[in-house]
C-alpha cells in the first residue's frame, strides 16, 4: 500500500497536454478514490461503438491519435521516471472541450527508473490490447504499451474492438487479411464516410499492424510512432513480414530497429491471439483498501469526500 500511494504521489506531478491531470485523492467508506480533471466530452470509446450519437470525423481522430501518442511518449522517456501505463484503449482515452485526446485511469500504472528493468509479475490489462509476452510472464515494459496502442491504432481507424465476445475474428488478423487482399482501405470504419485522407488512414492501419508485432523487439518504441505518425520517420513496408500460424514477425527476424537503423537521417535508433492468453485472469480493478492515513504525504487532498 505504501508503494501504491507513492507511485500515486508520482503519478500526481506528470503535467502533458495529452494526459489527463491526477488532482489528488479522497477516501470514501473506506475506499481510495482518485480525482482527475474532468473531461466533458467522456471517453473515445463512446464515439466509436454502440451506434455512437456523434462521430468523429477522420481529422479529429488522427488528431486524437496523435496525442495518445506524444503523451505516451512523454511517459516511456521524457519525465524523470519510466510510467508504463498498462491499460491504453479508447475508454481511457478522455476527450477535452477542444476534442484533444488525453489518456488517463493510471490505476494500473507502474514506475521505474530510467535504465533499469520492471519488476512486474502480475498480469494487468484488458483483453484484446495484452501483448502475447506479457500474458506469458506478467512483466509488463514500454513494448508492451506499444502493443495496447497498435490495438488502439487498429480500432480508432476501423471501429471495431479487437476482439469481440463469442466470435472468432480478431481485429489485427482481419485488417492483416485486407492487406493481403489489397483493399486496405476497405476495413476503415463506415462511419468516416468518404471524408479522410487515404493515406492518414493508410498509414495508421499500418502502424497499428507494426505495434502489434509478435515480438517485442520487432515492435517501435513510442518515439518512433510519433515521428512516424508527423511523418519524419518512415513506415517499413509490411512485405517486409511474414505472416504464420504464430503470428506477424519480421522475415530473417529483422527487428525494427534494425529497419530505422538503415535511413542515416534517423534520429533514434503480428501478433495473432494465442491460446496462452485466452483464459488469463485480467484485472481491470483497481486497489481500494485503505489500511492507514496519508496525512504526512506530500500531495493535495480533493475537496470531494
Amino acid at each position: 500500500m505504501q508503494e501504491f500511494v507513492a507511485e500515486i504521489v508520482s503519478i500526481g506531478r506528470l503535467r502533458h497536454r495529452n494526459l489527463v491531470s491526477l488532482l489528488g485523492y479522497c477516501r470514501r467508506k473506506g475506499e481510495l478514490l482518485l480525482v482527475y480533471d474532468y473531461m466533458p466530452n467522456g471517453s473515445l470509446d463512446k464515439y466509436l461503438h454502440d451506434q455512437p450519437k456523434t462521430t468523429l470525423t477522420w481529422n479529429q481522430r488522427f488528431r486524437v491519435i496523435k496525442g495518445v501518442a506524444s503523451g505516451l511518449l512523454y511517459l516511456h522517456e521524457e519525465w524523470e521516471q519510466v510510467v508504463i501505463h498498462r491499460d491504453v484503449k479508447p475508454s481511457n482515452v478522455l476527450i477535452d472541450g477542444e476534442l484533444n485526446g488525453r489518456l488517463g485511469d493510471f490505476g494500473l500504472a507502474r514506475l521505474y527508473n530510467h535504465g533499469t528493468d520492471p519488476q512486474t509479475t502480475r498480469i494487468a490489462g484488458t483483453l484484446g490490447y495484452l501483448a502475447p509476452e506479457h500474458a506469458r510472464s506478467g512483466k509488463s515494459t514500454t513494448s508492451t504499451d506499444v502493443y495496447a496502442f497498435g490495438a488502439f491504432l487498429l480500432e480508432v481507424a476501423c471501429g471495431r474492438r479487437p476482439v469481440v465476445a463469442n466470435q472468432d475474428t480478431i481485429l489485427v488478423d482481419w485488417v492483416f487479411s485486407h492487406w493481403l487482399s489489397d483493399a486496405l482501405l476497405d476495413a476503415k470504419d463506415p462511419n468516416l464516410g468518404t471524408d479522410y485522407v487515404a493515406e492518414e488512414v493508410e498509414l495508421v492501419l499500418k502502424l497499428g499492424l507494426v505495434c502489434s508485432h509478435l515480438e517485442p523487439e520487432g515492435r517501435p518504441s513510442m518515439r518512433q510512432v510519433a515521428q512516424i505518425l508527423e511523418g519524419y520517420l518512415p513506415l517499413p513496408e509490411i512485405s517486409s513480414f511474414d505472416i504464420s500460424a504464430s503470428g506477424l514477425t519480421f522475415k530473417n527476424r529483422q527487428g525494427f530497429s534494425d529497419f530505422v537503423l538503415s535511413y542515416p537521417f534517423s534520429t533514434d535508433k503480428a501478433f495473432s491471439y494465442t491460446s496462452s492468453i485466452a483464459d488469463s485472469q485480467l484485472s481491470g480493478g483497481r486497489r481500494s483498501a485503505i489500511t492507514h492515513s496519508y496525512d504526512s504525504l506530500d500531495f493535495p487532498k480533493s475537496n470531494f469526500g
